[in-house]
């Protein structure tokens, strides 16, 4: 773990990113770094972003293209958070290619699209593809390598004036009174003595696990809040804060038909061979067992794994094309011997312990325990799992660091799915979205065939309610959701005069934090509170009385609208 963590620190300099192609090496063009700065300084912008993942980039770009200046605090050496350094293929809404999407989310995508169609190697026939998907991967129409995303982001955001990036940089303390941030302490993740004060106007919280919302007073809550408390007919019965969901350390495989070694045995790879959810209802053998709990019958259902021959599974889903991120078969280059798949599946899933809360030791031995899952597994795979022709294992199965720029092809960081949320001005509850509960309370819902209206949305996004298992025992929740809209008055909280939401930290419940969590919804809410701060700051208003005014909230919608950002689903997707 140490030799990872110092491949990271010397691999991650300031404001450079390193694009990865195969297993080699190679500096990403028009990446500046950023000017060096004393240790200790003070820096000030407009606005700091704390957190460069998906919903902070996004925040990021719609204030520098309205003007303002901005410091981008990111924990790890890639901006964009689940699409690179948590290595997570995008899950999105199916009408994504068309429309459901903000116009700079399109961009990203038709960028990232656009940077594999000019990679060396690729055939000819795939370089004019409107629709290419790199991996062809079951899970999203735009499986692609993190590293790619990687370098696309970092080229498109460095070409920005007017704005400051600390990589490798932590939230550490916060100078508030009354309410009111007025600066914030941020920290190396390597060199404990290098730390800056950050002054701005506004704060956006946009880290994974809502890092400054302890930081600020600001108030918050985990885990599940409880049927009496929220009324969602989906709800555990009772209130648990530590009732969160796994967390999974992804990492990438490629299978190379000429490798015949297995490798050796990792040294607890009993321990995780046999390990058995304690979950309810009850997981269907062991974790690395071909077979898993299905999310919305909860049935025992099995699953295929072959990296040979893809197609020859119906009926089974072939988990080694269900996140593909290589399709080798689009490319005449040696540097695909085989397909590279991401790997973040039921089998690693970590159930054993949350982050929220935890200090760096603490965090190190977590992480590195579910490192070592993950290298368990992979030996699994190369010698136990069943093959289709009877036999056992696939010895082919290699791990793919130049996909997710780490010495060992596991991700940089953690794939979050719950964070702290914030005590909003609005919280979104089951009742609001979620179709079976809107239909049983036709009473209280005059539309129930479709999602609750708001008259502050913000945004749009869609997908099911989709909870993984968590770390204190249930078992997957999962149920369907019409298209919904993002309401203001969650990204606001309820107390904090200049703090702003803009990831899996809004005003959710456990549950409608399933939905509100994926890759456009997240970019859409970080949009949206970048465009928030930069109408508030002009008209010299708080968030709470944007909220609070009619007039004002159609006038944000106004320039939301004018930013590419739709408010409202057409209706004709509730009636598909």
């Amino acid at each position: 773990m140490k030799n990872r963590r110092r491949f990271l620190r010397d691999s991650a300099l300031s404001g450079a990113v390193l694009g990865l192609h195969g297993a080699g090496w190679a500096s990403a063009q028009n990446t500046p770094e950023p000017a060096p700065r004393e240790r200790g300084s003070d820096l000030k912008a407009d606005v700091v972003v704390c957190g460069g993942g998906l919903g902070g980039l996004a925040c990021t770009l719609a204030l520098l293209d309205r003007g303002f200046s901005v410091i981008l605090v990111e924990e790890f050496p890639w901006l964009g958070g689940q699409l690179t350094s948590q290595g997570v293929p995008p899950d999105e809404n199916r009408w994504i290619e068309s429309f459901g999407a903000t116009r700079r989310y399109a961009a990203l995508r038709n960028r990232i699209r656009r940077s594999v169609q000019s990679e060396p190697g690729l055939k000819k026939r795939f370089r004019t593809s409107q629709n290419l998907n790199p991996g062809n991967g079951s899970v999203s129409r735009l499986c692609v390598e993190p590293r790619i995303a990687a370098a696309v982001i970092h080229q498109w955001i460095y070409s920005r004036p007017r704005l400051q990036v600390l990589l490798e940089h932590v939230p550490v303390r916060m100078d508030h009174q009354d309410g009111t941030i007025r600066s914030l302490v941020v920290r190396h993740r390597f060199d404990r003595d290098q730390e800056y004060t950050l002054h701005a106007r506004w704060f956006v919280d946009a880290t994974e696990l809502g890092d400054l919302l302890p930081l600020s007073d600001t108030d918050w809550v985990t885990g599940n809040e409880g049927r009496a408390i929220t009324g969602e007919l989906h709800a555990p019965e009772g209130t648990d804060p530590e009732n969160q969901q796994a967390f999974t350390l992804c990492f990438a495989l490629q299978f190379n038909p000429h490798r015949t070694e297995t490798g050796p045995e990792p040294a607890n790879y009993n321990e995780w061979r046999n390990f058995v959810p304690d979950l309810n209802p009850p997981w269907p053998g062991r974790l690395f067992d071909l077979t898993y709990t299905h999310p919305r019958s909860l049935e025992p259902r099995l699953l295929g794994f072959n990296p040979r021959d893809p197609a020859k599974y119906t009926g089974v889903v072939n988990l080694w094309t269900y996140r593909r991120i290589v399709d080798h078969n689009l490319h005449q280059s040696p540097r695909y011997p085989g397909d590279v798949s991401l790997v973040n599946w039921p089998q690693n899933d970590y159930l054993k312990s949350n982050l929220i809360g935890t200090d760096d030791e603490r965090r190190q031995a977590i992480l590195e325990d579910a490192r070592q899952m993950n290298l368990c597994l992979l030996h699994w795979l190369r010698t136990e799992v069943p093959r289709p022709d009877g036999g056992h294992g696939w010895p082919g199965l290699e791990l793919c660091p130049g996909a997710m720029g780490t010495p060992d092809g596991m991700a940089m960081a953690p794939y979050i799915r719950e964070s702290r949320r914030i005590r909003a001005l609005y919280t979104i509850t089951e009742a609001d979205c979620g179709i079976e509960q809107r239909r049983l309370e036709k009473a209280a819902n005059p539309s129930p065939d479709r999602s609750r209206l708001y008259h502050d949305s913000i945004g749009i996004g869609h997908y099911p309610i989709d909870l993984h298992p968590t770390t204190t025992g249930d078992n997957y929740i999962d149920f369907p959701t019409w298209p919904f809209q993002i309401p203001l008055g969650a990204l606001i909280p309820q107390k904090t005069t200049n703090l702003i939401a803009a990831n899996k930290n809004i005003g959710t419940t456990h549950l409608t934090n399933g939905c509100y969590r994926l890759h456009p919804v997240e970019w859409n809410i970080g949009e949206s509170a970048g465009n928030l701060i930069a109408y508030c700051q002009t008209n010299g208003l708080t968030p709470k009385a944007v909220h609070g005014s009619m007039a004002h909230v159609a006038a944000l919608r106004d320039q939301l609208h004018e930013d590419g950002i739709r408010t409202t689903w057409p209706d004709e997707v509730f009636a598909q």
